[in-house]
C-alpha cells in the first residue's frame, strides 16, 4: 500500500542541523495520520505522500518549515521569587499564554543574580533541519482515527 490520504503512516527518523551533526532520532518508530492533520511536517508529509514501506525521504526544512523562527518576546527575565522550586538551568516550567489560550512550555537558559532566563521558544526554532525518514509501516485509518484526526 502507497501512502494516500487517511493512511497511517509509520516511519523511523533522524534529524540533522545545518552542520550534518545528528539532533534526533527515533529509537521506536512514530505514527502519523497522513493528510493534513498536522502530525509531521507538511513538506515532509508531501515528500512522504505516494511512498511504499521501505522507501526514504530526506527533506531540508528551513526554520518556517520546522520550528518557527526565535521570537524575541518569548526570552524573559524573571525573578526567582516568582518560582515554586529552587531553579536550575533545563528545567521546563508551564505557563498560560494569554495572546492564544494556549500553554507555553518555558526552559531556564540561565540563572545569575537572583533572576532566571526563561526560553518559550522550541529548542530547535531557528535552526535549519534535515530530516531523513524510512517508511516502516503503511495501513488504512480506522474511521475514529480520521474523526479525531490523529493516530
Amino acid at each position: 500500500m502507497n501512502i494516500q490520504k487517511n493512511s497511517v503512516v509509520t516511519l523511523h527518523y533522524e534529524m540533522f542541523d545545518a552542520n550534518n551533526q545528528l539532533i534526533d532520532k527515533t529509537e521506536e518508530p512514530i505514527a502519523y495520520l497522513h493528510g493534513g492533520y498536522d502530525g509531521i511536517f507538511p513538506l515532509v508529509e508531501e515528500a512522504l505522500h505516494g511512498k511504499a514501506v521501505g522507501e526514504e525521504v530526506d527533506v531540508t526544512l528551513s526554520p518556517d518549515d520546522a520550528f518557527g523562527e526565535q521570537d524575541p518576546e518569548l526570552v524573559r527575565i524573571e525573578p526567582l521569587n516568582v518560582f515554586p522550586v529552587e531553579v536550575e538551568v533545563g528545567m521546563m516550567f508551564e505557563a498560560d499564554d494569554p495572546e492564544h489560550g494556549g500553554v507555553i512550555i518555558f526552559r531556564v537558559t540561565d540563572v545569575a543574580d537572583g533572576k532566571a532566563v526563561v526560553d518559550g521558544n522550541h529548542p530547535l526554532a531557528g535552526m535549519k533541519i534535515r530530516f531523513k525518514g524510512t517508511v516502516a509501516a503503511v495501513r488504512e485509518a480506522s474511521a475514529e482515527e480520521i474523526a479525531h484526526g490523529h493516530v
